[in-house]
């Protein structure tokens, strides 16, 4: 799978790709990952990609020319290219997101940079704008970041342990269950009991359980979901 990254500050991005599970992914031509920098299609005499708002207002705003020339030749050659963009006024951006924009093939994140993107290229360019959350970044690139971590792992191969995707939270309506390491005591702290006596089924029962007091704290309204689901199906 590709993943191309739209942006003006390549180097915020690369650095993450140097190590762990991503950079195993990469050698192993699981993933290939590239950059596309706006700032080599400007028309402007200093390279130039910002201007300022028509309407007024404060800040800059990506100005369209630069992005309208990338993008255009960049989806010339690569026509199954799926292109996104991140802004916080999108739809937030969902578990169920990742597992589906793993089956393309390419995908490319387009990373806002100032007050943000000309809408007109977002209209022109984009097959799905997504949000991470109810805040505001410097720039798109660690949103960008964040849905290609996501996505990627969902990718066949990525993981060593494929099983692990199933147990995750979000793969359901729940958060998941505390997790555990040896040892059992550390400090005088101890992991329930349970979980030390191989009875697979009562771990099961055991974890189903924390994993709904988890999300009855951090995310009662995951909880409503899950228990509302489950009438439905009975």
């Amino acid at each position: 799978m590709k993943f191309t990254f739209v942006t003006l500050f390549q180097n915020i991005v690369e650095g993450y790709f140097g190590d762990s599970i991503l950079k195993r992914a990469i050698q192993k031509e699981i993933l290939h990952i590239e950059y596309l920098n706006p700032r080599d299609f400007s028309s402007s005499k200093h390279n130039k990609v910002d201007d300022t708002a028509v309407g007024g207002g404060a800040g800059m705003v990506m100005n369209p020319q630069p992005l309208f020339e990338s993008l255009r030749k960049f989806k010339s050659m690569s026509t199954d290219v799926h292109i996104i963009f991140l802004t916080p006024v999108a739809k937030p951006f969902k578990q169920n997101d990742a597992k589906r924009l793993a089956k393309k093939s390419h995908i490319a994140f387009v990373s806002g940079r100032y007050e943000g993107i000309d809408e007109r290229v977002v209209e022109m360019y984009a097959d799905e704008v997504f949000s991470i959350g109810d805040y505001i970044l410097t720039g798109g690139e660690l949103a960008s970041l964040v849905l290609c971590d996501a996505i990627a792992r969902n990718v066949d191969g990525v993981l060593g342990n494929s099983d692990s995707l199933s147990v995750e939270s979000f793969e359901t309506n729940l958060l998941e269950a505390p997790s555990f390491s040896k040892p059992e005591n550390y400090e005088n702290i101890c992991v329930p009991s349970e979980y030390l006596k191989g009875n697979h089924s009562k771990i099961r029962s055991l974890k189903l359980a924390l994993s709904e007091c988890k999300t009855k704290f951090f995310r009662p309204e995951q909880l409503l979901k899950h228990r509302t689901r489950k009438s439905y199906e009975k």
